[in-house]
């Protein structure tokens, strides 16, 4: 209610003030928005996250801004909101609204009814309940299109200002880097050239660099795509806003590899985070029923040149369809996503199409005959009969072999592929899990101090750095220390010995695609759970990781048998695993055992279940030895995927907070003889060699028997090796 009020006052206070007063005072319901997360904050609730990069309370006289990348934080929203509940809600307003694929079709409240061009111009999110006008842009959260109706409904109006909630209070270095941004999408549109005033040589130079060279000038033209001359760049526009301004361009580099392909370079302005956009939209007429979704910009173009059909692309590709662009997609009755020619594509469009609607998806399966968009158009193929031949997404419950055949086909056509995303950091974990899956649950686990939470880190943040969005559960850490950790590994070295150094570094950590739940110290595991759905879905999470599981033991029933709670636990992370394609790895304290033993399955606190429904099993080893105390190493003693397990050791970096695999058979222990000067002093420790091998054998039994059994172990394998 009182949220309502502060509504219904700042409507009358843009009716009635000065511009320049507004200007003073940059308050609007966006700041009102943030006051109301303030007021949550101090009641003690959650607060509900929005997109927004930048929150600024206001307070009369009080002023206070500061920059939060809420992106990057993934909180539990205040009231989870179920579609039954937006329905009842509106119409016991008496709104009429239209069930659409994806979202609610509701007739806008910020257009005045003598002038709305589409009746049903607002879409609220089924899932978020997140509201997006299409004539104004306005946009908010399921709460504030209730205040506006509470507050129309009082006032017995038939629309409000889009004002209201359109904008938000900027700081002044806010407002100044947003300038400087418009100004270089100006700039670097300005200067880029169309292909049609380019040289037939030049531009067909640039064709085969990008292996376009199927791609007609008059496709190029429709698009709006031109070459930035002086780092020999596609630049690919977005047009948006009710009068189709230019909002923003990405920029395409290519260069070759070594092995003759051609890597794609993209860079975006405004930066990643502000740029949400569907390439080709503005092409698309309110009369179109079908379109074509790709995973980029050269496939769109490809696609609308071999079918005629609208195309449009997404703008981060398979990695991610944020949900303020679904609204845009929902007059279409059929939807096609071709988004490559792989298997990562493949299962990104199997997702997607939850989003969207199964019911009127088709999905394109990769395979041989059918490649992404581009390479089927230069080899000659009919991309309208490939489009025609899309597999319906909707799907039963029970299938047969034959529609299974193909699948199974891909999987085994493309092994490497299937096997996942593979670690650049830890090759000796690639030759036992073979990469990392979609869909799996990996249980991780190793002695208290051992450095869990710093290994696991430099693990997700190495497939983070590879495109795997990547959502952080720590409840035993707070996020600045973790981010702080990761932030090191990332650099590879210590910040705080460089700070000039910092924001370099910072930018560019800001970048990945990774997000943080906002939970600390023991949380009910419904909590948890709602939130990663939440996450799943607005962000499209590949991985997440919880920190750990004994933290949300403490919330449940204590009448209840504390194995019997983790059980519970463990079965509600598989499920979500299989359910939302999305890997979880698991982190649990391993029972208590003696220090001179290693760990095993068995330790796992609880590990009936947990080893029962994991995929992967990973044991960080710290083997407390006489000769060599505190070495670390890896074992995996699970590996559904294919079976193989083994273990590598692992060195720890101190100054970086990073684990890297030594190279074999050069371990520092065995660097003690040193290397003979000439021939003849390495002849005669030849001839020494036969009398001095008793003498040897006997001394290294001695010393065997006095070691830990992993010593004896190595010394057995060193006299084999002999």
């Amino acid at each position: 209610m009182w949220r309502g009020l502060l509504l219904k006052g700042t409507t009358c206070l843009l009716q009635v003030s000065a511009q320049s007063s507004l200007h003073q005072i940059p308050f609007s319901s966006r700041g009102l928005l943030t006051c109301s997360r303030f007021l949550h904050r101090l009641r003690g609730t959650p607060c509900i996250p929005t997109r927004r990069p930048t929150d600024v309370f206001l307070a009369h006289n009080l002023i206070r801004n500061y920059k939060k990348d809420a992106k990057s934080t993934v909180e539990f929203p205040l009231s989870p909101i179920t579609v039954t509940d937006i329905k009842l809600y509106l119409r016991s307003k008496d709104v009429p609204f239209h069930d659409g694929y994806s979202c609610l079709h509701v007739p806008s409240v910020f257009v005045d009814p003598s002038q709305r061009r589409d009746g049903f111009s607002l879409f609220v999110d089924k899932t978020t309940g997140q509201f997006l006008c299409k004539d104004t842009l306005v946009e908010g959260s399921w709460e504030d299109l209730q205040d506006c109706l509470e507050v129309m409904q009082k006032d017995e109006q038939d629309s409000l200002s889009p004002h209201v909630l359109l904008g938000y209070p900027e700081s002044l270095e806010e407002q100044e880097e947003r300038e400087r941004g418009l100004r270089e999408v100006q700039g670097i549109w300005s200067r880029s050239v169309p292909f049609a005033d380019l040289p037939e040589e030049e531009g067909q130079l640039v064709k085969t660099m990008f292996q376009i060279t199927k791609i007609s000038n008059a496709t190029l033209k429709k698009f709006g795509v031109r070459l930035f001359k002086p780092t020999k760049s596609l630049v690919f526009p977005w047009f948006g806003g009710p009068d189709s301004s230019l909002k923003g361009i990405k920029l395409l580099s290519a260069q070759m590899t070594d092995a003759e392909k051609v890597a794609y370079n993209e860079a975006m302005v405004p930066k990643c985070s502000s740029y949400f956009n569907l390439f080709g939209l503005a092409l698309v007429s309110r009369m179109d029923s079908e379109v074509v979704v790709t995973g980029s910009e050269l496939d769109a173009l490809a696609v609308s040149q071999g079918t005629g059909l609208p195309s449009v692309a997404l703008p981060r590709g398979v990695s991610c369809l944020p949900p303020a662009l679904l609204p845009y997609l929902e007059q279409f009755k059929r939807v096609t996503l071709w988004l490559g020619g792989d298997i990562r594509s493949w299962e990104a469009s199997k997702i997607f199409s939850r989003k969207l609607g199964l019911r009127r998806c088709a999905l394109v399966r990769p395979g041989e005959f059918q490649p992404c968009p581009l390479e089927a158009l230069s080899q000659g193929k009919n991309l309208s009969r490939i489009v025609k031949a899309a597999i319906p997404a909707a799907h039963k419950s029970i299938v047969s072999f034959k529609q299974l055949r193909e699948d199974v086909y891909g999987e085994l056509m493309n092994t490497d592929q299937v096997a996942g995303v593979k670690w650049t950091r830890f090759p000796e974990l690639n030759r036992i899990l073979k990469g990392h899956r979609k869909g799996e649950l990996t249980v991780f686990t190793g002695p208290t101090g051992s450095g869990k939470t710093t290994f696991i880190s430099e693990l997700a943040l190495d497939l983070c750095m590879q495109g795997v969005n990547t959502l952080w559960g720590s409840f035993e850490i707070n996020n600045v220390r973790l981010a702080k950790i990761m932030l090191t590994q990332f650099a590879m070295q210590r910040l705080e010995e460089n700070l000039e150094q910092y924001d370099f570094w910072a930018d560019k950590f800001e970048e990945l695609p990774l997000y943080f739940m906002t939970f600390h110290g023991q949380q009910n595991i419904k909590t948890v759970m709602d939130t990663m759905q939440h996450a799943v879905y607005l962000y499209d999470i590949n991985h997440v990781i919880i920190d750990n599981l004994q933290f949300m033991m403490g919330q449940e029933n204590l009448s209840v048998d504390k194995f019997a709670v983790q059980d519970h636990i463990i079965g509600v992370f598989r499920k979500f695993a299989t359910n939302s394609s999305c890997h979880v790895t698991l982190i649990i304290h391993p029972r208590k055992e003696e220090d001179d033993r290693e760990l095993q399955t068995a330790s796992i606190f609880g590990s009936a279940k947990a080893s029962q429904e994991a995929d992967n099993v990973l044991i960080l080893q710290e083997k407390k030895l006489v000769t060599c105390p505190g070495r670390r190493s890896l074992q995996v003693t699970k590996n559904r995927f294919d079976g193989d397990v083994g273990i590598f050791p692992l060195d720890f970096i101190k100054s970086s907070l990073t684990f890297s695999t030594p190279i074999k058979g050069k371990h520092k222990l065995r660097k003690v003889a040193a290397k003979p000067e000439n021939e003849e002093e390495a002849q005669g420790k030849a001839d020494e060699a036969p009398l001095k091998k008793d003498e040897g054998k006997k001394e290294k039994a001695t010393k065997t028997a006095k070691a830990s059994p992993a010593v004896k172990s190595q010394a057995n394998g060193s006299e084999k090796a002999k």
